[in-house]
């Protein structure tokens, strides 16, 4: 029997209450915890705007978008089986995916950190991502370097 394909049902996200940004309400969406969105709301909103006064910048929408278009992958490696090995294919990471790694790498890397609050956290994996450094921007420099290494099997990904 043939395998169900999934359709492109991306789920409409709402804009936030504050910027009326949906990229915003993306990160307020993967921040909270246990259902508490008003708590990951503020702590976002306080993360974004501190970022933002950090890098003198007028508008913290600007700096988010920026630091999660630098956190952003462009391509993954998947495994697959050819001929009785696994072989890492490089695949291109389509818009919607690179938005999802982007942000669960921002989150992950802020919760790794310890000894302040989520939102001081955030903000400096923010002000991290924004000038091309930190833990989110390194996991995505691991992820290109994965797929370099492994360009040679990227013929495999047409099979």
């Amino acid at each position: 029997m043939p395998r169900k394909t999934t359709t492109s049902l991306e789920r409409k996200v709402n804009p936030d209450r504050k910027y009326q940004s949906i990229m915003v309400q993306r990160l307020i969406n993967k921040s909270m915890l246990d259902g508490k969105k008003q708590a990951a709301e503020r702590a976002v909103y306080t993360a974004i705007e501190k970022a933002a006064k950090e890098l003198n910048s007028e508008n913290p929408v600007e700096v988010l978008e920026q630091a999660i278009a630098n956190v952003s992958p462009d391509f993954e490696v998947k495994s697959r089986r050819v001929g009785g090995a696994n072989y890492q294919i490089p695949f291109p990471i389509a818009g919607h995916r690179q938005m999802h790694f982007a942000f669960s790498w921002l989150v992950q890397s802020a919760r790794a950190r310890k000894g302040m609050p989520y939102a001081d956290r955030l903000k400096c994996e923010i002000v991290d991502a924004y000038n091309e450094t930190g833990a989110a921007f390194k996991k995505k420099e691991d992820c290109h370097r994965m797929a370099e290494a492994n360009r040679a099997f990227a013929h495999f990904a047409r099979a």
